[in-house]
This record gives structure tokens, C-alpha cells and sequence, in this order.
């Protein structure tokens, strides 16, 4: 039986697909006349020296390493047509690609909502956007504008009878988070004066500073391949989320336009072919894997880069199957979002600093981001454009933001057509849209400022409207995520926990229990979510990534009804700090309330500079120094398995299988004494810093031989 919030949901569903099918038939119900083209315009700037952007403060290029180019590919089902164009840009605001796309309707008669552009953020071209420290080049951004519709213009000239195809590889090599948390005792300044910096770009150039990476990385590397009916190459589309190489001088189209060229050498030479590379979800990502310093060796120049990327796309291009009769459907929606302003002290403090400016532009940090206050309070709010495209079975949504990983991820993840990419910096340049978690963290991607000003909760906002796209332009629901079945799991599931919280979630504040007991938890602030987390295979199948939460000062606070006596507590570590990084390591969990040391409470943690370096460490009650010790030393930034087993007075844990810390303590538990926190202490001494991942709790005490069978190869 249908719910009726769930039968309204559909039945709206419906209706969009019968809209969509009038202005574009679905193959269904009608074979369409699928054409495509693509062509590649010049857009390098014809007069130097010429403003560069992407920096803080202004700089110029005099020299051209590499031609800078807007490509196009052009799709049409007959009734339906709509231009895709990326430009080797930076950042360009809504106001000039607007303005671009109406000159280009009037030449061509395609709606301007037919018309999606975007750049591949591209640190070494003209600037045509003014941000942070560095303006607009004058001269060059009436150019690029009519570049730009030249564009759009020349490839809906090429339309001609064409079939499509996708395909996706994974590169892991390629991609990596840049976005690092810094250790509790090691804040960083904000440009207002004030230790907010837990975590920031490039943190973990020095890995003693760093507790882990921010968030997950997408490694996926996807094309649309658009071929001609007797098979003749047209144009390859490809999206991959790396932010940019950098160490290009001059003017430069980065590693996207050598991808380009590379990829037309491998595929078709000598022909009108072409390849284009737009910018996925990579607000937080960069080439360097910091954990992996010598996995730079290999890629550290941008041509070995570009070419290494090449490949992996041309070894994908050979296995994709083709339809002719893919139909075309695009929605734009358009949203107003508010800025994060300054109060009154703040904006006190940036119209004092811009009295002292004066006339002449700005030249530090704090100058800059004072400016910035002063615009967003005078702007107040924003316009942004927003659009999903659906070509066959395959989907396209846009941001016009800096969007992380992790959102580019969700919305793959939700949306109704498997074969999905996510495009941002799109239709605009509004700046980098952290999760609200990551808000918490600081750093200079949540710093207000036009390059990063949006309200904090446009990042769910903006992902729940691309969402929508997609099913509307489907006239699909969204899917849910479905795990398989694993030999970890079933190991978990089989020994009927009271709770058990997977840790898998993109967001909080809700942990969701998969024993089936409905003992959810909620996530305190501080924690971020959907990093790679142990033994995928096992826990999550062959084709998926097992996720893992990460706690930076936050914890995980849940209820176990009818606990007694006799419990366990199975859990997988991942530990971010040294492990003499402070007197102590970090506290695993505490069961107990939320308001101190409790004289009834269990406490689990790991040692540090105080005693038991790096070992597991457990006291009752509320004297910390009454503590029993484990063994072994627990490596950092490894995953380790963790059983906490106490059945009355005698406590067991287990690490990796094998019994580390045997010890005697009262079990004068009350009544009722059912709260846990997870990842930290009940007074939130040392909280957790580091990943924690399938985190299960049972109402017995587990043998030797089930503590074993959690244990996973």
C-alpha cells in the first residue's frame, strides 16, 4: 500500500515526466532523433599582459604556456536542444554567462535555459571575475562574452545524427583531499584575529600538525562518448573531481586542456574531434595524496598527470555501448540564498580597515577578507541557477559553487539515473559551500567572503534541489543506498546486537541503528562523515566503499535500553593522533551520562603522554587514575578491531582478535543506566580524533569464539 505523502511524490513525478515528454519524448514512448555535435573555440586572450585570478592577490600573465579554448558539445533529440559548454576559465560570474547565453539565443533561437556553461577552474587564465584580492581583467571579459556565444552558436551548427554512450573508470591515483583537520592543540589564525582554524587547505604539508583528511575524495572519472551512426569519434565529455595541478606559468589551460589534447591523440588524431573536461565536485580536493607522500613521485609533473589520466579515459572509451535513440530533457531552477554577513563588530572592524586602504588596493590577507565583509553586507543575498539534464539514461546536475567531494557524491548517490555526473562551478562562480559540519572546522574554505559567502545550510539545500532535477527530468524517484551482503556485516548482524551504528551516514545529526532495535543515535557537532572506512569487501560488498565517520573534538551519543551487568561493545579505531601527541590518546567510549565523571561509569580510551603510550587503557568510576592497561602499542592511522567484552566484575578487550587488557571492576551499574557516548568521555576529556566505523553494542558478554568471529581478514 501507497502512503499518500508517498502517492502525491509519485503522481508529481509523473506529471514532470508528461511535461518534459511534450517539449522532449522519452524513447519509450517514442523513438527520438538523437544528433549531437561539438566544436572547440579558441578563447586565449588576444592582448597581454592580462589579469590572472585564482590567486589572492592580482597577478598577470604575459606568456602563453597553452592555449585557452571554450568547448562545446550540442545534443538534440529533435525537439529538445541543449549546448553544454566548458571554458578554460576560472571563475565566471552569473551575470556575464547570462549575458553570454542571450546573445547566443538570439543568434540560434535556443531557450537560454537550454544552455548550460561552466569552467574548468583553470588558476592561469584571463580573470573575468572579481574575487577576494583581484579583479576582472577590463579587456578581456567582453571578449570572452562573445567567445563565449560564438560558441554556443558554432555547435548547434554541427548537429547530425549521432548515438551515446557512458562510461566511468575509477582513478584513486589521480585525486586526493587537500582539506586536512588540524590537531586540537594546534589551531590556525582566521583573517579576523580568532583561533577558528581546525581545518584547512594543505594542512598536512607537515603530517605532525593533521589528524586526517576532512572528508572522502570521489575517484571517479566519467564519460560521455558521442560517436557518429557508423561509429566516427564526435566528442568525449569527461568529469573528474581534482581541483587543479598549479605550477603552470603564464596564461594556461592547466592539466584539463592537456587531458583534451591528450585524449584527442589517443582516440581520434587528426580529426574535428573533440574531448572536453569539466570540473566534478572538488572544492576540498587536490592531485597529492599527503598520507602517500611518495605516491607524488610518479605524478609530479603535468604533462605525466595529463597523459596517466588519458589513458585511464581512452582504456574506459573502448567499452562503451551506444544508443541512437537517447531523448533530451533540461531543467534550470533558479534560488535565492542569503550571504553570511558580518554583525556589527565585525563590520565595525572592516569599515575601520577600509578608511585606513583608502583608495589603493588591497595588499594583505586581512585587508582582503575586511573588503569582503563590506560587499557582503551590501549585497545582503544572491541569485543562483541550478540545473539537472538528462541525456538517455544518463544525468547531469549543476552547482555554481566550489562543491566538496562528498556533495558531488550524495547526489550520485540519490540520483534516479545510475550513469550521473556532477558539474559545478556552472552558470556562475558563488564560491566554495562546505556541509554545515565542515563550518564548524573553519578554515579558509567557510571564510566570508564572495569566495566562500553563502548561508550555512546552502550546501543541503543546493544538493536536495539537484536531486530534484534529476528525478524531475527522469520522472524517477531517487534512490536509496542499498548495501550488500558482507561476511563482516552478516558476522555483526548474526550475533543480534542491541545496536549498531554503520557510520556510513553523508550527514547528521542522526546515526541510524541497522540492528533493527531503533536505537539511533545523534551526532554532536565536529564530526564529519563518509570516509573510506575498513575492510570494504567485507563489510560492504565488492562494488562499494565501506564508510567511516570522522570525530574531531565531536561525539556520538546514543541510549541502549535493558542494559545490565554483562555487555560488549565491538568497534573498528582509526586513530589521527601521535600517539604522544597528548597525556591522552583519546577516549573510545564512555557508558554512562553525559555530565562528568560518574562514579557508576565504564571508560575505554588509549594512552599517551601520561602512561600506557599508545596502548588500550580502562577505568571505572570517576577516579582516572585507577586505569588497567593493554599491551600493545596501536599504530596511527591504522585500522584496528576493538571488543570491549565485561560479564559482572570481570572486563576483557580484545584488539584485533587477540585478548590485550583482562582486569577486575565493580559493576554497581543502576537502574536504567543506559547511555553511551561514543568517541570521547562523559566529561569530554580527549574526545576521539580519528575515524570510528561499525560501532555495535550486545546485552551479553561475548566469548572468545564470537569476538573472534568479528574479526575480519
Amino acid at each position: 500500500m501507497i502512503t499518500r505523502p508517498r502517492f502525491i511524490r509519485i503522481t508529481l513525478l509523473a506529471l514532470t515526466a508528461l511535461l518534459i515528454a511534450e517539449a522532449s519524448p522519452c524513447s519509450n514512448a517514442a523513438r527520438a532523433e538523437f544528433k549531437a555535435g561539438a566544436v572547440a573555440v579558441d578563447v586565449t586572450p588576444r592582448k597581454l599582459p592580462v589579469i590572472v585570478n585564482g590567486n589572492l592577490l592580482p597577478k598577470v600573465g604575459d606568456v602563453i604556456t597553452s592555449r585557452l579554448h571554450a568547448r562545446a558539445l550540442a545534443v538534440s533529440d529533435g525537439k529538445t536542444t541543449v549546448v553544454i559548454v566548458v571554458v578554460d576559465s576560472c571563475m565566471m560570474s552569473k551575470g556575464l554567462i547570462d549575458e553570454a547565453k542571450l546573445l547566443a539565443s538570439r543568434r540560434t533561437g535556443i531557450p537560454t535555459d537550454r544552455m548550460l556553461v561552466s569552467v574548468t577552474h583553470t588558476h592561469s587564465a584571463g580573470s573575468v571575475f572579481s574575487g577576494l584580492g583581484t579583479p576582472a581583467d577590463e579587456n578581456y571579459t567582453p571578449y570572452l562574452k562573445e567567445q563565449l556565444a560564438e560558441t554556443i552558436v558554432k555547435a548547434a551548427a554541427t548537429l547530425k545524427p549521432a548515438k551515446v554512450g557512458f562510461s566511468r573508470v575509477a582513478a584513486p591515483e589521480y585525486t586526493a583531499l587537500r582539506r586536512w583537520i588540524r590537531r586540537p592543540d594546534r589551531l590556525d589564525k582566521d583573517p579576523f584575529g580568532n583561533m577558528t582554524v581546525r581545518a584547512n587547505m594543505h594542512a598536512a604539508g607537515n603530517l605532525d600538525n593533521v589528524t586526517g583528511p576532512s572528508g572522502p575524495e570521489d575517484p571517479e572519472l566519467s564519460l560521455i562518448s558521442i560517436q557518429s551512426l557508423d561509429g566516427k569519434p564526435i566528442a568525449v565529455f569527461a568529469n573528474f573531481s581534482m581541483h587543479y595541478f598549479s605550477g603552470e606559468k603564464g596564461i594556461s589551460a592547466d592539466y584539463f586542456g592537456l587531458f583534451c589534447e591528450g585524449l584527442k591523440q589517443r582516440i581520434a588524431p587528426g580529426t574535428d574531434f573533440v574531448a572536453i573536461m569539466s570540473h566534478g565536485c572538488s572544492g576540498d580536493i587536490w592531485r597529492r595524496d599527503y598520507s602517500r607522500p611518495d605516491s607524488w613521485k610518479n605524478l609530479s609533473k603535468i604533462d605525466q598527470y595529463a597523459a596517466g589520466l588519458a589513458d585511464l579515459a581512452a582504456k574506459a572509451y573502448r567499452s562503451i555501448q551506444y544508443r541512437k535513440d537517447a531523448d533530451v530533457a533540461m531543467i534550470e531552477r533558479r534560488m535565492t540564498f542569503k550571504y553570511r554577513v558580518p554583525d556589527a563588530q565585525r563590520l565595525e572592524w572592516a569599515k575601520r580597515i577600509a578608511t585606513e586602504i583608502g583608495d589603493r588596493p588591497p595588499k594583505t590577507q586581512v585587508e582582503i577578507y575586511a573588503l569582503e565583509q563590506i560587499i557582503l553586507h551590501e549585497r545582503q543575498q544572491t541569485e543562483i541557477v541550478l540545473q539537472g539534464l538528462r541525456i538517455g539514461d544518463i544525468g547531469i546536475a549543476t552547482t555554481p559553487t566550489e562543491t566538496y567531494a562528498i556533495t558531488g557524491l550524495k547526489i550520485k548517490a540519490a540520483s534516479p539515473l545510475e550513469n550521473t555526473m556532477v558539474i559545478d562551478l556552472a552558470n556562475g562562480g558563488d564560491g566554495y559551500i562546505p556541509p554545515p559540519e565542515q563550518h564548524v572546522l573553519g578554515g579558509y574554505n567557510t571564510w566570508a567572503a564572495r569566495s566562500a559567502g553563502l548561508e550555512v545550510s546552502a550546501e543541503p539545500r543546493i544538493t536536495e534541489a539537484c536531486i530534484e532535477l534529476l528525478e524531475q527530468v527522469s520522472g524517477r524517484e531517487r534512490r536509496s543506498p542499498i548495501h550488500g551482503k558482507s561476511p563482516a556485516a552478516n558476522a555483526i548482524a548474526k550475533l543480534q546486537p542491541a545496536a549498531w551504528w554503520r557510520l556510513d551516514e553523508f550527514a547528521g545529526p542522526r546515526a541510524f541503528d541497522s540492528s533493527g532495535n531503533h536505537s539511533d543515535a545523534i551526532y554532536e557537532p565536529a564530526v564529519t562523515y563518509y570516509l573510506k572506512g575498513p575492510r570494504s569487501p567485507q563489510f560492504s560488498g565488492q562494488d562499494q566503499t565501506n564508510r567511516a565517520a570522522m570525530f574531531a573534538g565531536g561525539r556520538l551519543k546514543a541510549r541502549v535500553p535493558n542494559l545490565g551487568d554483562d555487555y560488549s561493545v565491538s568497534m573498528w579505531l582509526w586513530n589521527g593522533m601521535p600517539n604522544n601527541g597528548r597525556d591522552v590518546s583519546g577516549w573510545l567510549f564512555s557508558r554512562g551520562p553525559d555530565n562528568g565523571l560518574n562514579a557508576h561509569s565504564d571508560h575505554l580510551g588509549i594512552g599517551g603522554k601520561s602512561g600506557h603510550l599508545g596502548c588500550l587503557v580502562f577505568f571505572h568510576g570517576a577516579d582516572a587514575s585507577k586505569i588497567s592497561a593493554g599491551k600493545t602499542e596501536i599504530p596511527r592511522w591504522q585500522w584496528q578491531h576493538v571488543v570491549y567484552v565485561r560479564e559482572g566484575e570481570s572486563v576483557n578487550v580484545y584488539l584485533n582478535g587477540k585478548l590485550d587488557l583482562k582486569t577486575k571492576s565493580k559493576a554497581n551499574f543502576p537502574t536504567r543506566f543506559d547511555q553511551f557516548v561514543i568517541g570521547g568521555r562523559s566529561d569530554n576529556h580527549a574526545n576521539w580524533e580519528g575515524r570510528l566505523d561499525e560501532v555495535a553494542i550486545f546485552k551479553r558478554a561475548l566469548n572468545a569464539k564470537e569476538v573472534a568471529a568479528l574479526k575480519v581478514p
